[in-house]
């Protein structure tokens, strides 16, 4: 099964970091936080990936094109008859990423659109590039084989940025609760398409999470896979901050590759 990965947008409310790259090479414990993602889903043995570049999507292919060279030793021979040997093994052996130019202003949708012709599987799965998570892949993907329809999403509660008190009308504080979750269900990406997805991309313009969610779940199309685990999207130079502090501390629940 592919794995998409949407590694095109600006990032612009982390600009300290994407002034300069893209957001999903925005380093996590000294490794871009795409590549956690794409490790987790590793883990699972689903090593095939596409990743749907725009912003600066030639940091991206840089990062790739040389990760062999970066990650272990090796002997150049120089002249005519060039020889490159490499030494050990990386843990990201046998990966497959097919790097897309999907557009420097397309949307969501639209990046999925364009991919189109490297999916020949009838399934294959979408997210984020920026969100980490310790979601049970193949949990997921049998729950979406499971009902038969054509999408699924996963699904998180989400998690509020405040302090939620309980206060009486004189002001007396009955209850104080630190950023608890609060009620209903958020998408967290991670998504399971049957290839009819494509069906409802209309062009660049489209924003997956508008009329193409909207409409399969008006037809009856669209699943929710309830996610009680870690989800941690990126996208304040704070979060940056926390995601950085978890790793550093040994604290870090995405990562549940060894």
């Amino acid at each position: 099964m592919k794995i998409v990965l949407l590694c095109g947008g600006q990032g612009t409310r982390l600009r300290e970091e994407t002034e300069y790259k893209p957001k999903p090479m925005v380093d996590i414990g000294g490794k871009p936080i795409v590549l956690h993602i794409m490790k987790l889903f590793a883990h699972y043995g689903l090593r095939e990936f596409i990743l749907c570049l725009g912003y600066k999507g030639d940091i991206i292919k840089d990062f790739f094109l040389n990760y062999e060279a970066m990650t272990t030793d090796f002997t150049i021979k120089l002249g005519r008859k060039h020889e490159l040997t490499y030494h050990g093994a990386h843990e990201e052996q046998e990966f497959s990423v097919t790097l897309a130019d999907t557009g420097a202003n397309s949307m969501t949708g639209g990046r999925v659109r364009r991919i189109r012709k490297y999916i020949s599987d009838d399934l294959f799965m979408v997210t984020y590039g920026d969100g980490v998570s310790d979601v049970n892949i193949p949990e997921l993907i049998q729950f979406h084989k499971s009902h038969g329809k054509l999408a699924t999403v996963t699904a998180v509660r989400p998690q509020s940025k405040f302090g939620v008190l309980n206060v009486k009308g004189d002001g007396l504080v009955e209850q104080f609760s630190e950023k608890p979750s609060i009620e209903g269900w958020v998408n967290m990406g991670y998504f399971v398409f049957h290839k009819k997805i494509f069906d409802y991309l209309r062009g660049d313009e489209t924003m997956l999470e508008r009329e193409p969610l909207e409409r399969l779940a008006a037809e009856g199309q669209l699943m929710a896979f309830k996610h009680h685990g870690f989800f941690f999207a990126m996208d304040t130079y704070r979060e940056y901050q926390l995601l950085n502090d978890m790793w550093a501390t040994g604290r870090a629940p995405w990562k549940v590759w060894s």
